[in-house]
């Protein structure tokens, strides 16, 4: 219509000209208009349906918080935060026993379930110890976390934190802060081998318990902790010393001073997954990657099979996620080589890379999945107990679980339904798979599995080669001599 003009308008004016609307028929309805019970309800839902989708708009626009840039750090990606284990993992089979507190509950995700009560009053003996130990009275050192609660808590997914205030906040951090160093501090040391409680618990929460997603307190604040005490030198020694333990490779550990780590860890986690990657090679050259324009097809399956296909498996002296393959250069050229560092198996290890994997699923995770495709390619080589054994016996896998069937077992619950990065070990697989298409090599190496199983075979065979060999020497000579003799000219008489 000619002289017509659209206007748009926000949400908020929409509320604001919804509640003039009631107000002003309210005063109608005072001065004797009379509205209907029917018309006064179409208004309270139509204001209710303005107020939601107010709501809506305001979690759209927070959605997108986690990929926005912190411009004070340079540019870069935001900080993941503590929070619950991702949607994809928690229907599970095996949920409570990768990710649920066995003992005590840290942080506010599980704080106050009956289930943890017991482990309350270990928690504030635990404190009182840190404190004495300190040299600071426990309202100073309370006050350390007190003032620093606003960024501490900004640490946290909102949700989990949103029924805190900032006061009880506080004091619960305070509390497990200060329980977490003093506890780490008595399993190195064993200070605490005299008290009543048994030290045995102590080991099952420092190995399980403190490594859960949902357990994870800001490493802020165990720095500020630490360094508010007199005991600091002590207690980073103890950290240094128990993640070390921690991280399920059989090689020597370095000093934490030395070990490469330039970022500060988001929580003791993160501190793990860095200890346990090292300075690996999971992820492929950029330009590598690029080449492989679409997703390639593996059809080795197995341990086994790499073996039919003269691919054997090495102790390697790696960080753990780094796995490298080489061919053989010497008299077994149809042989290859994948170096794998050693893995310890017991029973803290399905917990800690379950969590590990639950953190790089987490949607603000923004590093690679150097965990995920680490344990997935495990996965792929241990078909049945077979391949484990064959692992162990390599010294690849130290099993502590007891039976190797239990190893099989475990890696088939947490390898189960997960998604690598399609570029990590990208080369190597594709070395593997040149490797195992190779028929000349896979039929030779297939004929010495078959025929040289054991030294007297070996024997036996190498016995008839050269049997076979000297026989026909003998047959070549004799042969040439027979024609060098029936080549002489006959001598007339």
């Amino acid at each position: 219509m000619a002289g017509s003009r659209e206007h748009v308008i926000s949400v908020e004016e929409l509320l604001s000209r919804k509640v003039n609307f009631v107000a002003t028929e309210a005063g109608e309805t005072s001065r004797g208009g009379d509205i209907s019970g029917l018309q006064m309800r179409t208004i309270e839902l139509q204001d209710q349906e303005a107020c939601e989708l107010k709501k809506d708009f305001e979690k759209l626009r927070e959605a997108g918080d986690h990929l926005r840039l912190n411009t004070p750090n340079g540019g870069q990606k935001a900080i993941p935060k503590i929070q619950k284990v991702p949607l994809l993992l928690r229907d599970r089979k095996h949920f409570n026993k990768y990710f649920k507190p066995r003992i005590v509950a840290l942080g506010p995700i599980h704080h106050g379930k009956k289930k943890y009560k017991p482990s309350e009053e270990y928690k504030l003996i635990m404190t009182n110890c840190f404190v004495m130990e300190s040299g600071k009275v426990d309202e100073a050192l309370y006050k350390v976390v007190k003032n620093n609660i606003k960024q501490l808590r900004q640490c946290f997914h909102q949700k989990v934190t949103e029924k805190y205030s900032d006061q009880a906040l506080a004091w619960m951090l305070f509390v497990d802060g200060c329980t977490i160093l003093q506890s780490i501090h008595c399993v190195v040391t064993s200070a605490c081998k005299d008290w009543i409680m048994k030290y045995d618990d102590l080991m099952v929460f420092g190995t399980q318990d403190l490594f859960l997603l949902e357990n994870q307190l800001p490493y802020q604040l165990l720095e500020d902790l630490m360094n508010s005490s007199a005991n600091k030198g002590k207690l980073e020694e103890s950290i240094n010393e128990f993640m070390y333990s921690q991280i399920l490779s059989g090689k020597a550990k370095p000093s934490m001073d030395k070990s490469g780590i330039t970022e500060k860890p988001i929580h003791l986690l993160d501190l793990l997954r860095t200890l346990i990657i090292g300075k690996s090679n999971v992820e492929d050259d950029g330009a590598a990657a690029r080449l492989r324009s679409k997703l390639p097809s593996y059809r080795y399956r197995n341990l086994e099979e790499l073996r039919s296909a003269g691919i054997h498996v090495k102790k390697g002296d790696d960080p753990l996620t780094t796995i490298t393959f080489k061919k053989s250069h010497n008299i077994n050229f149809w042989s290859a080589y994948l170096f794998l560092s050693p893995i310890k198996v017991d029973d803290s290890m399905g917990p800690k890379f379950m969590n590990l994997i639950a953190y790089e699923m987490c949607t603000d995770f923004y590093k690679k999945l150097e965990i995920t495709s680490y344990i997935l390619f495990l996965y792929s080589l241990i078909d049945n107990v077979k391949d484990v054994v064959k692992l162990r016996n390599e010294g690849i896998i130290i099993n502590l679980l007891g039976s190797d069937e239990e190893v099989a077992r475990l890696f088939n619950e947490i390898g189960t339904d997960l998604i690598p990065d399609p570029d990590a070990y990208g080369e190597v697989k594709d070395a593997i798979q040149k490797h195992y298409d190779s028929k000349l090599k896979s039929w030779i190496s297939e004929a010495r599995h078959e025929h040289c199983r054991t030294p007297w075979t070996i024997l036996a065979i190498s016995a008839a080669v050269i049997v076979l060999g000297l026989t026909f020497v003998q047959t070549w000579f004799a042969f040439k001599e027979d024609m060098t003799g029936n080549s002489r000219p006959r001598v007339r008489h």
